[in-house]
């Protein structure tokens, strides 16, 4: 870090909310050897303290908590920082995709950034909530590169490293992950947002590697593999999460972090960010201790609406054609790993119906509704499904913020495949919409998500790069 740019932050996170305040982690970084002033919270001056360090960097956290029902503040540094509160009538922002697999930080900031600043814009004029992070918060994929034993992961690994040349490699990873981070953190219109709008996020494959889970085991499970999910995992929760291990706060289902999923719940609202990454094999999407959690927090009462954020979107075209032509087609079977991380992929049909199961039973109670957060596809889409009891169940896809769109003729060819349409549950078909204003099921544009809700009434828009904000969707 530049120390002559100054520190960075803050970046809030939501620790947890309960007894009708908002629990929040406020990350500052430092030039290693400074320390931060005090913030001053509503609860009194507050001194951070410091969770990890750097080489030239110090990371420090600062815990406080705000009324959840109405507008607060905080101060640092000379400036006030203005939050919205979680009132009857509130907008909740969702966004993916924050980066690029390939020279992501080399991109001009003007360019890379335009939707950040546009959402940041969009916040001055009717603030938001909360900020919802739906997955590849950062794009690592080029981490591994500038180190001998992972240059050329995940083709070629060393097969019995020794455990000096694998501590080398988890300082030299850890380096580069904080170095990722900060690079995004730093962006001016995502800075501002991120010290005003209490984030929640939930990590997907290329906060690891592009295609964490869906490589071959042979790769996951080396040395090498396990290191480089070791690091990038201290960095999520550190980054991510405002937290470190053995200090998980209330919201995360397992105190030991075996996996990352967690809830939140105010009046009428309920967040799920269930971990599709820690637990995620060839064959499963979730693990057992994701799967018993999600199925408690099914049954579990929840007045008014749940959001649940699925990463990688859960209703989707029929994958299995495509998946069918790769097996034809040996030029296509470099995209293995990109189907496989799917719902939809004929490895995962068992998943994906327990898991629309799952959000049936969140909607079966009178007085419950379930949408689902989707990103990932680099593409903005909606779907619905009928439930059992007559319910819709919404999925809203928006993807990606920073990621520049495919081309428009991907759009239309998954436009063609959703046509044919889908049914998991029997009798109860997939439906991928188009976008109220929008000709055609997906977009090619960046965009962002925001949530709305006027009392007991919800909506939803997408913001467009080119084709500007959405009519509104009720829900």
């Amino acid at each position: 870090m530049n120390a002559a740019q100054g520190p960075i932050g803050p970046i809030l996170i939501v620790d947890d909310i309960r007894e009708g305040r908002v629990c929040l982690a406020a990350l500052i970084v430092m030039t290693s050897g400074e320390l931060p002033t005090p913030l001053d919270t509503p609860e009194g001056p507050v001194q951070p303290e410091r969770l990890a360090r750097y080489r030239e960097v110090d990371v420090f956290r600062a815990r406080f908590s705000v009324p959840a029902d109405r507008p607060s503040d905080y101060r640092w540094r000379g400036e006030s920082f203005d939050l919205a509160g979680l009132g009857p009538d509130m907008r909740i922002a969702y966004v993916s995709c924050n980066g690029e697999e390939h020279g992501d930080l080399d991109r001009p900031n003007e360019e890379r950034n335009v939707m950040w600043s546009r959402l940041a814009q969009d916040h001055e004029t009717f603030p938001f909530s909360l900020l919802l992070h739906g997955g590849d918060q950062v794009y690592a994929d080029e981490v591994t590169h500038g180190h001998p034993m992972s240059e050329d992961w995940p083709d070629r690994i060393p097969r019995d490293p020794s455990r000096a040349d694998l501590g080398n490699l988890r300082t030299h990873l850890r380096e580069r992950f904080m170095e990722r981070y900060l690079a995004v953190y730093r962006c001016p219109g995502m800075a501002h947002v991120m010290a005003r709008v209490p984030s929640l996020m939930q990590w997907d494959d290329h906060d690891i590697c592009d295609g964490w889970g869906s490589l071959r085991r042979s790769r996951t499970y080396s040395p090498v593999g396990q290191t480089l999910f070791d690091t990038a995992r201290e960095a999520a929760l550190l980054f991510q999460h405002g937290t470190v291990d053995g200090d998980l706060p209330g919201r995360f289902a397992d105190p030991l972090g075996l996996h990352l999923g967690w809830s939140v719940a105010a009046l009428g609202l309920r967040i799920l960010g269930p971990d599709l990454r820690s637990e995620r094999s060839r064959r499963e999407v979730m693990g057992a201790r994701g799967w018993t959690w999600i199925e408690a927090e099914s049954r579990k009462a929840a007045p008014g609406r749940t959001l649940v954020m699925s990463s990688v979107p859960l209703l989707g075209p029929r994958l299995s054609l495509l998946e069918l032509l790769m097996v034809l087609m040996p030029s296509m079977q470099k995209y293995e790993d990109d189907l496989r991380d799917q719902w939809q992929s004929r490895a995962h049909r068992g998943s994906w119906i327990q898991m629309l199961e799952t959000m049936a039973r969140i909607a079966a109670p009178e007085g419950q509704d379930v949408t689902v957060l989707s990103g990932e596809i680099h593409l903005a889409t909606r779907g619905e499904m009928a439930l059992p009891n007559g319910k819709p169940m919404h999925q809203l896809v928006a993807s990606g913020i920073a990621h520049r769109a495919p081309p428009k003729a991907w759009a239309r060819a998954l436009g063609a495949l959703a046509w044919m349409g889908e049914s998991p549950l029997p009798g109860h078909k997939v439906r991928i919409l188009p976008i109220p204003g929008q000709p055609r099921r997906y977009v090619a544009e960046r965009n962002y998500l925001t949530v709305e809700t006027s009392g007991q009434d919800w909506s939803a828009r997408w913001v467009f790069e080119e084709s500007g904000r959405s009519p509104a969707l009720a829900l």
